[in-house]
């Protein structure tokens, strides 16, 4: 069995990253096709989906948060309509009846829990990238590897029923040693640039604009010389 290890799922300008994708779905009543860089067995999913034109479902499978690479995407539920363009990223709650149209040849990153649950709270949620945070907790003393930062977030989206927590974080340069990852975390990177590393002890620099998956358990280490401000999805 492959070690987990962090993989860039599209830079900011939708161009191919070098992670291996394999296609396929996340399961029968999914809408897309999609190009996965990892699925757990705990339901965990990320990768990317390349479309064009309108689909529907009634009852979306899966709660899942996407960012846009490239073209545009519109969501409508019967409450709200959401219009996405490159930079942009929302959430969709599993449950939610829905329509997607995409522009030609758009692209996205995901993020999906796939497990069922037995309640769901229907509906969309916009992820704005300057939406106001508060003080949270920095990384542990122990693994740090210079001064303890100044981090902030706030939780725009949470699942109590699959423990899914999306939203924004906030944080001044820091250093840390690697060690296994505790969660599974998506980020896409709003502003600044940090370097991660893989299982092979390789740097894995990620630039504004550039979206990235660590599994959990992953060897992960963290530099980062400038302000950081990304969009998460931890599981």
């Amino acid at each position: 069995m492959l070690e987990p290890t962090a993989v860039l799922l599209a830079h900011a300008d939708g161009s191919p990253a070098s992670t291996s994708f394999t296609p396929g779905s996340l399961g029968a009543n999914d809408p897309f096709d999609r190009l996965i860089a990892y699925a757990g067995a705990d339901g965990i999913a990320a990768g990317i989906v390349r479309a064009s034109g309108r689909v529907s479902s009634d009852q979306y499978p899966f709660s899942e948060m996407i960012v846009v690479h490239a073209g545009g995407v519109e969501l409508r539920s019967q409450a709200q309509t959401l219009r996405l363009s490159a930079g942009e990223s929302a959430v969709i709650a599993r449950g939610t009846a829905l329509e997607i149209d995409a522009q030609a040849e758009s692209l996205w990153t995901f993020c999906a829990d796939t497990q069922r649950v037995n309640a769901s709270e229907p509906g969309l949620t916009a992820l704005p990238a300057h939406t106001l945070l508060s003080p949270s907790a920095a990384p542990d003393e122990a693994i740090l590897l210079s001064p303890p930062p100044q981090c902030r977030s706030h939780s725009l989206f949470v699942e109590e029923a699959t423990n899914l927590r999306i939203g924004v974080w906030d944080s001044t340069p820091y250093t840390r040693q690697a060690r296994p990852h505790k969660l599974h975390e998506l980020m896409h990177l709003i502003e600044g640039s940090v370097t991660l590393q893989t299982a092979d002890g390789t740097d894995l620099t990620v630039n504004t604009g550039d979206t990235v998956f660590v599994p959990q358990n992953a060897p992960c280490a963290w530099t980062s010389h400038v302000y950081v401000r990304k969009i998460y999805v931890v599981k």
